[in-house]
C-alpha cells in the first residue's frame, strides 16, 4: 500500500530532474558570418540559426561535383519567392542546378528543403504555403536528375521567421526555402 503512495511522487520527480534537452550551440553563429581565411565559403545570410550551423559544419564534407564554375553558387542556401508565390524566380535556377549537380556526384547526400513563408495569413495556409515552395525546389531537383530519396520537404510555414520585423523587408527575407545539407555537405575550401 505504501508503494502506491511512493509511486506517483516518485514518477512525478523523475519527469522533473530529467527534462528535455535543450540545442544550444558549442560557439555562437550570427547570420551572415563566413570563416576567414577561405576562397569561398557558405553564405549562411537567411538561413535559421541551427541551419546556419549546419552550413558551417565540414564533418564529412565532400569536393566531388564541386567545380570552379558552380562553387559560388553551391555557397548559397537560400531560395527566395515573391508574396503568395512557390514560383522559382530566373536567378534560383543557377543556385538549384549547382546543387543539383553536387546531389548527383554525391548519393549519400541528404538535404532537408525547409519552406517558410511571412507572418501574414493564417496559420494553415502558410503551412500549405511552405509545404509548396519546399515542393517546387524539391521537383526542380528531381527533375534535374536528383534521386528523391536524397530529399525531404518540410514546411515551416511562419513558424521559424529570420527576420522577426513587421515590415516589407523583413516579410521578404522570410518568404524561402533552405536548403540544408543534412549527409555529406559540398566542401568550399
Amino acid at each position: 500500500m505504501n508503494i502506491k503512495y511512493l509511486t506517483l511522487p516518485l514518477l512525478a520527480a523523475t519527469i522533473a530532474f530529467t527534462g528535455c534537452a535543450s540545442r544550444k550551440p558549442a560557439a555562437e553563429i550570427t547570420a551572415g558570418n563566413t570563416a576567414p581565411n577561405t576562397s569561398t565559403t557558405v553564405s549562411t545570410d537567411g538561413l535559421s540559426e541551427d541551419a546556419a550551423l549546419n552550413a558551417q559544419n565540414l564533418a564529412g564534407a565532400s569536393s566531388k561535383g564541386v567545380t570552379a564554375a558552380n562553387k559560388a553558387f553551391l555557397a548559397k542556401r537560400v531560395v527566395h519567392f515573391d508574396y503568395d508565390s512557390s514560383d522559382l524566380s530566373n536567378d534560383d535556377y543557377q543556385t538549384l542546378q549547382a546543387h543539383a549537380q553536387f546531389l548527383i556526384a554525391n548519393a549519400n547526400s541528404r538535404v532537408a528543403l525547409t519552406g517558410h513563408t511571412d507572418e501574414r495569413g493564417t496559420r494553415e495556409y502558410n503551412m500549405a504555403l511552405g509545404e509548396r515552395r519546399a515542393k517546387a525546389v524539391e521537383s526542380y531537383l528531381i527533375t534535374n536528375g536528383v534521386s528523391p530519396q536524397q530529399l525531404e520537404a518540410v514546411s515551416y510555414g511562419k513558424e521559424a521567421p529570420v527576420n522577426t520585423g513587421h515590415d516589407e523587408a523583413a516579410w521578404k527575407e522570410n518568404r524561402r526555402v533552405e536548403i540544408n545539407y543534412e549527409a555529406v555537405p559540398p566542401l568550399l575550401k
